[in-house]
């Protein structure tokens, strides 16, 4: 494989070898429903992922929370199967299952072995297409999730990281928390998540990933079937659904200062700006620069933050790509007495690196962090069928180890300090939670009063 393979909508079929001699099949059916397989030689086992590309930034008002609310209904039961019938199917043969929802897609997994895979299908099928959306089931979960969210709000970290997207992201939808919020989980009605499965559960919408010990041709056969047993009629055309424009959406950041005080012994504090598109061609120089900034023990922030100056015990960088913004976010944890001080610290780093580069020792430190950790998350059949998912829904192309490399190799100290650069330009938000002050960010964000 030479370069990124796209994966038009319009193709029906699509196979071609990747690094270290993987092949990868791509099957677009007529109604729509796309399956895409990876096969690994020497693997015993597959990860297999049931696909849709709605999330949390697609709910209208009235129906927040309800794609992490359907996630949790789908595992209830089916006309087939309990929801302890769904259980023990995994649980009998030593695999795996779970969901996730994310911002722009909500995926149903599972992992097993390789004579498992007909079960898989046939289980994550069932669930997917013939849910029965019970209304006790629904006022059960309802209660459930609402415990999940409590639990998240007695972790400060993932507080700070809620107010901090809502910081960053102002009124954009990507700026919701994923999960809802009590008030919204309260109001959730049984109508409501049931017609957001209807709008978004359909042929059209859906993509099957596996990666591991498979064989494309029995999978896409055994999907097809399982669907067509399920009353889905795959004879019917449809288009698969558009991926999402990749044109940089208008950001309006909300509050720049965002404290939610806490009795606590530590501040969590979270920093940062707008960043780069999921699709942006200087992703790869984002990883880059991530990495030497506060990607791992030797990234600057460590050094400085944790080494140098013992202010934190944990610190970091992050850039997380969406299909229409981003963002760039650094994280300490501290006293509170001290997180001035950190704010200061951590935001003077960046401005250095903004003017003054990196040096090339650390473009090789970061360029070998990357390279490896890439080929070692590929030994998971889990990040191979994930990243069969987000090529199909985010990228619409396969980037294998070695385009990856290659891209990595391209990448040059003055791209890092550019972005850089541009990053420190942009406007910047702080959340915090814990037992603070809001003048302990004076230094660097003057006549503000924090939300």
């Amino acid at each position: 494989m030479n370069g990124a393979v796209e994966f038009p909508l319009d193709l029906a079929e699509l196979s071609f070898r990747a690094a270290g001699e993987s092949l990868v099949r791509r099957s677009v059916l007529p109604s729509g429903v796309r399956i895409v397989s990876e096969h690994v030689p020497g693997s015993r086992s597959l990860t297999i992922g049931y696909w849709v590309a709605v999330g949390s930034r697609d709910e209208e008002p009235g129906h927040f929370g309800s794609t992490h609310f359907l996630e949790h209904l789908l595992f209830k039961g089916t006309a087939k199967r309990t929801a302890l019938d769904i259980a023990i199917a995994f649980d009998s043969v030593g695999g795996e299952h779970n969901a996730m929802t994310a911002k722009e897609y909500t995926c149903y997994y599972a992992k097993v072995q390789d004579r498992d895979l007909p079960m898989a299908v046939e289980v994550l099928t069932d669930m997917l297409t013939s849910s029965l959306l019970d209304p006790v089931e629904f006022e059960n979960e309802r209660g459930v999730i609402l415990e999940e969210l409590a639990m998240a709000d007695d972790d400060p970290s993932d507080v700070a990281n809620e107010r901090f997207f809502e910081a960053v992201m102002g009124e954009h939808p990507l700026g919701r928390p994923i999960g809802g919020s009590p008030d919204t989980i309260r109001a959730a009605t049984h109508a409501a998540v049931q017609d957001h499965y209807r709008a978004n559960y359909r042929p059209q919408d859906l993509v099957v990933t596996v990666a591991g010990a498979v064989d494309h041709d029995v999978l896409v056969a055994g999907v097809t079937r399982a669907l067509t047993m399920a009353g889905w009629d795959l004879s019917e055309y449809a288009a698969p659904v558009g991926r999402r424009s990749g044109s940089p959406a208008t950001i309006s950041p909300g509050a720049r200062l965002t404290i939610v005080p806490r009795p606590l012994e530590q501040a969590n504090l979270l920093m940062g700006f707008p960043g780069l598109l999921a699709t942006d061609d200087r992703r790869v120089t984002m990883s880059v620069l991530n990495s030497i900034f506060g990607g791992g023990m030797s990234s600057r922030l460590f050094q400085e933050m944790r080494e140098r100056r013992g202010l934190a015990y944990s610190v970091y960088s992050f850039a997380p790509g969406y299909s229409d913004a981003g963002l760039f976010g650094m994280y300490a944890g501290c006293t509170p007495a001290k997180t001035g001080q950190v704010a200061e610290l951590m935001l003077s780093e960046l401005h250095r690196l903004a003017e003054h580069g990196v040096t090339a020792d650390e473009m090789k430190r970061a360029s070998g962090q990357l390279s490896g950790a890439s080929a070692l998350a590929l030994e998971d059949s889990d990040t191979r069928m994930s990243r069969l998912g987000r090529s199909e829904i985010t990228l619409g192309e396969f980037v294998d180890l070695d385009e990856a490399l290659r891209r990595l190799a391209l990448v040059t100290a003055a791209d890092v300090q550019a972005l850089a650069a541009g990053l420190a330009a942009g406007p910047m938000s702080i959340a915090a939670v814990g037992a603070l002050q809001p003048d302990a960010f004076a230094a660097i964000l003057p006549d503000t009063i924090c939300s």
